[in-house]
């Protein structure tokens, strides 16, 4: 009798033909999606931004494609001496917005940086610690490069030097707030 019931509880622990199936299948449809989870973390990331020039302090970064008009951009600053100062010899990346595309034309008028004939931003003569601030690039925009800015008045962008304009090998991605 000791027998009979050995075999029937290795008879009750065996995994039916249609349960291995659902385990393959779902062991399976588990691994699809950690791979295209690693292929969209691949060219994506969370930005937290902690400067006051944007109202958007969280965007989710999308790599890959170069900014249209308007859009928000996500760039390393550079390694200026102005920038270093600020924001330390590996500054984390900016946040700002595509306001001039290759061709667009960059003037100024007084203080007023315009960008096709229109008012972007002003600028600043000295930091607000009064160390002073250089002005930016003036001219077409070149190709592969935007100009980056804002319209906070303390914007630290295209309209200095320190910034210039962002090309591709500095640009992170475009953004799109989430908070």
């Amino acid at each position: 009798m000791a027998e009979g019931r050995a075999v029937e509880r290795t008879d009750s622990k065996r995994l039916s033909l249609a349960q291995k199936l659902a385990a393959i299948a779902a062991l399976s449809a588990l691994a699809m999606g950690f791979s295209a989870l690693a292929r969209w973390s691949g060219t994506h990331a969370l930005m937290i931004n902690a400067s006051d020039s944007l109202p958007n302090w969280a965007f989710l970064v999308e790599s890959g494609s170069f900014p249209k008009r308007g859009d928000y951009v996500i760039f390393h600053p550079g390694h200026d001496r102005m920038t270093a100062k600020y924001f330390g010899n590996n500054p984390p990346p900016f946040a700002k917005i595509a306001v001039g595309l290759p061709g667009d034309v960059v003037t100024r008028r007084g203080a007023d940086v315009l960008v096709n004939g229109q008012r972007i931003a002003s600028l600043k003569p000295a930091t607000k610690r009064g160390d002073p601030l250089e002005e930016g690039p003036l001219g077409i925009v070149p190709k592969g490069c935007i100009f980056a800015a804002t319209p906070h008045m303390d914007g630290f962008d295209s309209r200095y030097a320190h910034i210039g304009f962002v090309c591709r090998d500095r640009l992170v991605g475009t953004g799109r707030a989430i908070l």
